[in-house]
């Protein structure tokens, strides 16, 4: 699993808490730029513009972070701190009203709030399980996250990749699956998915998904190779007489 996107996020809140904004900007535009940026990361973005002075730049952050989790009340908060100082009171107010409409209990039967806290908390205890070699029971964690919270898409795309490691190659294939219905323009996700359908046989369904991905990043490396893969097995395939499986 590439947890680099997530040590820079991390980073980041160091950062921020440290008083370095101007650090925190250049890790998460780091994260931003390579595609694999989440809310949160846009979130801290828009709270280290805003430290630095650049509220239309914050704003901006903001607004993607809630594109990607309508539900981010901090985002919805720190926005409506933004436009206020912006001088948009008026959008301010309607941004703090639907930060507190948020606030109630939800499908969960918690408080929505509550209810993504404990989420990112199942996934900080998976994480630590996953170091210790236990990721059975970091996948659990990682289920309880998904099913509190199964707009953050980060999470389940982590459980799908645990997944994978340990076989449950179905499983993985499926949430990848319904991760991309929600948003097609998730590279690893897709990446990911090439791979479950590979190991189940697909090569066909694998082969699209990789050309795809190849598509958005001609120059992502580890695309070229499974492609390479798919061209080694149909070449050893037509070889042996056995046509390949989809290829």
């Amino acid at each position: 699993m590439d947890v680099q996107p997530d040590r820079n996020v991390e980073r980041a809140k160091e950062r921020i808490a440290a008083g370095d904004p101007y650090g925190a900007v250049h890790l998460l535009r780091e994260v931003i730029d390579a595609g694999r940026a989440f809310a949160d990361a846009h979130h801290l973005l828009g709270l280290a513009y805003s430290m630095i002075g650049q509220p239309a730049e914050a704003l901006a952050e903001f607004d993607h972070a809630l594109r990607l989790n309508p539900r981010y009340v901090d985002a919805h908060l720190n926005r409506a701190v933004t436009l206020n100082e912006l001088g948009r009171y008026d959008d301010a107010v309607a941004a703090f009203a639907a930060a507190q409409g948020l606030g109630g209990v939800d499908h969960t039967g918690f408080e929505a709030a509550a209810a993504s806290r404990l989420a990112n908390l199942h996934a900080e205890l998976a994480e630590a399980y996953v170091e210790a070699g236990g990721v059975r029971e970091a996948i659990e964690q990682y289920a309880k996250a998904a099913q509190l919270r199964p707009e953050f898409l980060d999470l389940r795309y982590r459980l799908a990749r645990l997944r994978l490691e340990v076989g449950d190659v179905a499983l993985a294939r499926q949430e990848l699956e319904a991760i991309l219905e929600e948003r097609p323009s998730f590279f690893d996700a897709r990446a990911a998915f090439g791979m479950a359908c590979y190991l189940q046989g697909d090569t066909a369904v694998a082969r699209a998904a990789w050309q795809q991905c190849r598509g958005e990043r001609a120059d992502e490396p580890r695309i070229t190779a499974y492609l390479a893969l798919l061209d080694r097995v149909a070449i050893k395939a037509g070889a042996g007489g056995g046509g390949g499986a989809g290829c």
